[in-house]
């Protein structure tokens, strides 16, 4: 290139300026197609996509159609699952607000609703509140209250006693002054 463009060659002027534009051309081709001073053979081709789904994804006609129809179906499996998970999450909020007696929660139940009233807790849940219940009512229990009882430090129990009355006849007496 620099031989085509030194001053001893003859067509120095001719030559250099359409080098010198394919130069520019390179380096900056969408801004000089952008001009209209030409160039930009390559990008000439349009790359226009086909009309027809089928064929940009390389398929017939009828294999598309089937192929968008499985893809519904699989969505509208997917969303049912997704429902019907939300509505079993549900489903153990109401039961924990119940079991702590918090207040109910109308996103909660308009969930279950949703996905239809047959929603009840997942197995695994089910088996760990049966397991909570049984353990409650073993505490309620006349022999849960009994180990209850094992498990307590005596001492600290009289202890506390022993403060309580101590503390009562000290304001008893505040209160009550003999002249």
């Amino acid at each position: 290139m620099s031989a085509v463009l030194s001053s001893d060659s003859p067509n120095c002027c001719h030559l250099g300026a359409p080098l010198l534009f394919v130069g520019v051309q390179h380096a900056y081709p969408k801004q000089v197609k952008n001009l209209g001073l030409g160039g930009g053979g390559e990008e000439s081709k349009e790359e226009s996509t086909p009309s027809d789904p089928a064929a940009a994804a390389g398929m017939t006609r009828e294999e598309y159609e089937e192929y968008q129809k499985q893809m519904v179906e699989e969505k509208m499996e997917r969303d049912a699952a997704f429902a019907q998970k939300k509505a079993e999450r549900a489903c153990l909020r109401v039961h924990l607000r119940e079991k702590y007696r918090l207040p109910k929660s109308e996103l909660d139940e308009n969930q279950i609703q949703m996905a239809g009233d047959d929603v009840g807790l997942p197995e695994d849940l089910q088996k760990m509140v049966a397991e909570d219940q049984v353990e409650e009512e073993d505490k309620d229990s006349i022999l849960g209250q009994l180990q209850n009882i094992q498990n307590m430090d005596m001492d600290a129990i009289k202890e506390k006693a022993q403060a309580t009355f101590t503390e009562m006849k000290q304001a008893a007496e505040q209160k009550c002054s003999v002249m």
